[in-house]
């Protein structure tokens, strides 16, 4: 049971994908959630690129049209909740379609993840530090590829809400829209790398 998920934005995969295997930088994409304002200057410059970046990510995600049209297609059922679902539905197919990405299989990728983020974890926000250990138990980043994961992380989320989201419903949604859904994911993400991968060339 993954009953400990906070109500973030919830595209880990694509965060820690698009920061280009800089590990300090990962750290930082990873963790831009729990950081608040500016206060993170006590991190090292890189960490630093990696919440300026997670930053800049989320900014054009939300702009993006394509987006704004997945977003529009949950809207009526589940309000300002749309967009969270749409993160996590969105790292379902980058899970699902992670050949297409990248030359490291999926699970040997996510499992240098964890180690990265426990070596380092003295150093994380406490609240990545309460949640780090539920995501590496559960393995969801490795798990988002399956309609049980999403569905088992839609459950958290919902009960985090104490109900009131409606969030564990939205697999429904998937599996009724899904080639949709993924021809909007597949567009968007072509656009979101090269994005990224200009930002953190204006960052360096």
């Amino acid at each position: 049971m993954w009953f400990f998920v906070y109500i973030y934005k919830m595209n880990f995969l694509a965060h820690l994908y698009l920061s280009e295997d800089n590990t300090n930088i990962m750290i930082g994409n990873f963790i831009a959630d729990h950081v608040k304002g500016n206060k993170f200057s006590h991190f090292h410059e890189d960490i630093q690129k990696g919440i300026l970046l997670h930053r800049e990510i989320d900014t054009y995600t939300d702009a993006h049209k394509i987006v704004r049209i997945s977003k529009r297609r949950l809207h009526e059922r589940y309000r300002h909740y749309d967009g969270v679902i749409i993160d996590i539905f969105y790292d379902h197919y980058l899970a699902k379609n992670w050949r297409n990405y990248s030359q490291i299989p999926l699970n040997i990728y996510v499992n240098s993840v964890y180690k990265l983020l426990q070596e380092n974890i003295d150093s994380l926000p406490k609240r990545t530090q309460e949640m780090l250990p539920y995501m590496v138990q559960y393995n969801w980043l490795y798990n988002y590829q399956f309609a049980k994961g999403i569905q088992e992380v839609l459950n958290g989320m919902n009960r985090r809400t104490n109900g009131k989201s409606k969030m564990n419903l939205a697999t429904e949604d998937l599996l009724e829209n899904y080639q949709i859904f993924e021809n909007d994911f597949t567009t968007f993400f072509e656009d979101l790398r090269a994005f990224s991968h200009q930002k953190l060339k204006e960052l360096s």
